[in-house]
């Protein structure tokens, strides 16, 4: 992969990392100021489970990618960018265009999907 293109992946990937950084951090404020509210009813409090759960399920969501994005921009820095975990052939451009933090070339990527 040429210079330009990995530069290319790692701004997209540094920005997506600081969106989600910000994300969480709300999302925790958030999750704080809705425990620190008094509740005088069982609606309010199934209410603020129910957002309480939601988010917790988005946070966990966004650590995941943020975990699997960490560890792709240290294969940009190792030179590892862009090889299947599991043929060690090249993950296509277009699949990174669409996932930057892909593994999986698209064949691997069907054969994980179907064995799950």
């Amino acid at each position: 992969m040429q210079e330009s293109e990995l530069n290319y992946f790692k701004e997209i990937l540094e920005s997506r990392k600081d969106q989600i950084v910000k994300n969480i951090s709300g999302v925790n404020a958030e999750l704080f100021q809705l425990s620190s509210l008094e509740l005088n009813d069982e609606g309010d409090h199934a209410s603020v489970n129910n957002n309480s759960m939601v988010e917790s399920a988005i946070v966990n969501q966004q650590q995941k990618e943020l975990r699997e994005i960490e560890v792709t921009l240290a294969k940009i820095a190792n030179g590892d960018y862009g090889i299947c975990e599991m043929c060690e052939d090249s993950i296509g451009f277009q699949r990174l265009k669409v996932k930057p933090h892909a593994i999986y070339c698209i064949d691997c990527r069907e054969i994980v999907e179907k064995s799950s």
